[in-house]
């Protein structure tokens, strides 16, 4: 049996410029974090005592006896990719799917790290990253970027840069007691309303603003101002959160499903109680807003969000990762 324990992420900054058909030609680079929140996969091979040959247990439960009869692309797909058989499957998380925290890509993520573990193989960070980004984006052909595979995959506060040449992963070099103070500014609360990311992105694919580019180079931009203003003990680190406002006003441009009038409203009294910026997480049309508020506002902004649900969080560095295994041999 294998568990795994895979973290979300949320990304400030550069959001967009992730997406190969953008960072191909103009470069990309995005500014984000995982946080203490996961999923947990749990996998073992099924026992040969039932009228089917595997069992996934999800938000639905299914139970098949061939690949194809998997209704989970997802799962359906990595089984092919690493000729997995006779399965149990069970998923578990801390906070909804479809919500803009990089679930659905925290999940393949991790199926692929409990498979390989399964399997006896170990795999690197960039192999599971490499590999979820070729499952969700090629054999499901879902629309989306890189950076929610590659934040899984390697854990922590990184800036991710993308060129023609693929990726790098940069650690952002902060004293901890400024993370801390960092974290401490940030408050995140849960719409409500949760999407298929791939959607969002597929729409604003369809229906983008004219001068798309040029916003997402603006944002691409703001990763570096971003960066400048955590590493530099001597910065006031508030900019940060005025920044958050700037991309948030830029993101909100790029697609006519990044907002909505209800998130705009919401946004707006997050402000108006105090914030100095935020922005929703992901590709938009719901689920999370995270501000960066300053300690003596933060009863304000709350009182203000009354009626949505308030998640504390910490920054986490471990990534993916197998929390427990018990090889077991493959049943005939």
């Amino acid at each position: 049996m294998i568990i795994t324990k895979t973290p979300f992420r949320m990304s400030f900054f550069g959001g967009g410029t992730d997406m190969e058909s953008f960072f191909r030609q103009y470069g990309g680079a995005v500014l984000s974090t995982t946080f203490d929140k996961y999923c947990y996969v749990n996998v073992r091979h099924l026992p040969p005592f039932f009228s089917y040959t595997s069992e996934f247990s999800y938000s639905k439960i299914e139970r098949v006896n061939n690949l194809d009869e998997i209704a989970h692309p997802a799962i359906r797909n990595a089984m092919k990719l690493l000729d997995m058989h006779q399965i149990r499957l069970t998923y578990e998380a801390d906070l909804p799917a479809r919500s803009g925290l990089g679930t659905s890509s925290s999940f393949a993520v991790g199926m692929l790290n409990a498979f390989y573990a399964l399997k006896g193989q170990y795999a690197s960070k960039q192999k599971l990253a490499a590999d979820a980004i070729y499952l969700e984006r090629v054999l499901c052909a879902e629309t989306g970027g890189w950076q929610d595979q590659i934040a899984a995959s390697f854990g922590g506060f990184n800036r991710i840069n993308f060129s023609t040449d693929g990726y790098e992963v940069k650690p952002v070099l902060l004293s901890q007691e400024r993370k801390k103070r960092l974290n401490g500014n940030l408050m995140m609360f849960f719409t409500g309303f949760t999407r298929f990311s791939a959607d969002v992105q597929q729409f604003n694919c369809s229906h983008s603003a004219a001068n798309k580019t040029a916003l997402l180079r603006e944002m691409m931009a703001l990763v570096d101002d971003a960066e400048a203003i955590l590493v530099n003990e001597q910065a006031d680190l508030d900019e940060f959160g005025r920044l958050l406002d700037h991309t948030w006003q830029l993101k909100r441009h790029t697609g006519a499903a990044v907002s909505t009038d209800c998130i705009d409203e919401l946004y707006a009294k997050g402000m108006a109680a105090g914030a100095l910026g935020g922005k929703l997480l992901g590709a938009g049309g719901g689920g999370f807003l995270v501000f960066y508020v300053q300690p003596e506002y933060q009863a304000a902004v709350r009182e203000a969000m009354r009626d949505l649900l308030y998640i504390p969080f910490s920054f986490e560095n471990g990534g993916t990762r197998v929390i427990y295994y018990a090889p077991e041999e493959e049943v005939l």
